[in-house]
């Protein structure tokens, strides 16, 4: 069904008329231009296309546009502030752990979250919290090792 859906995008409010059983990767990407979330696989498995939803990382390609609807959506575009990378963007660049780059604003994303809700995660938690985002170029360790660093800049202390 065509309606008007609201929802603040990047920490922005924004509005568009469109069916709303549309999937939010679509309309990130093609209304928005926000090309940042990526279509892997299309069924919820390389997590190519994680987003940020009310804090939570969900997978753009699975979820109708109205899901976002008076909620807060961020994207890789929207984790900079002021210019200022965000540590785990800094810590992606720092440990090499971005390649093709294909996977990494989906990798960045499901850290951003997993990393809100673990203070110092082990090197186990950080594989267990990333398992189902996939990396085509096998850069594996490097990520881990990137959200490591990242976590202990972001709670102001060394990740275990």
């Amino acid at each position: 069904m065509e309606r008007s859906i609201q929802f603040i995008l990047n920490r922005r409010p924004v509005q568009l008329k469109t069916d709303d059983e549309r999937k939010l990767l679509w309309v990130l990407r093609t209304d928005f231009g926000l090309t940042g979330v990526k279509y892997g696989c299309g069924e919820n498995h390389c997590g190519a296309c994680t987003v940020i939803v009310d804090g939570q990382s969900i997978r753009s390609c699975m979820v109708p546009v109205k899901f976002a609807e008076g909620k807060k959506v961020l994207t890789i575009e929207g984790l900079a502030e002021n210019g200022r990378l965000h540590p785990l963007q800094k810590a992606f660049i720092e440990h090499g752990a971005v390649q093709c780059g294909f996977c990494t604003p989906g990798m960045i994303l499901q850290a951003y979250s997993f990393l809100a809700d673990k203070e110092k995660p082990s090197r186990e938690d950080i594989v267990e919290g990333m398992d189902r985002e996939l990396c085509r170029c096998g850069s594996y360790n490097r990520i881990i090792d990137a959200i490591q660093a990242a976590a202990g800049e972001m709670k102001g202390g060394n990740a275990s």
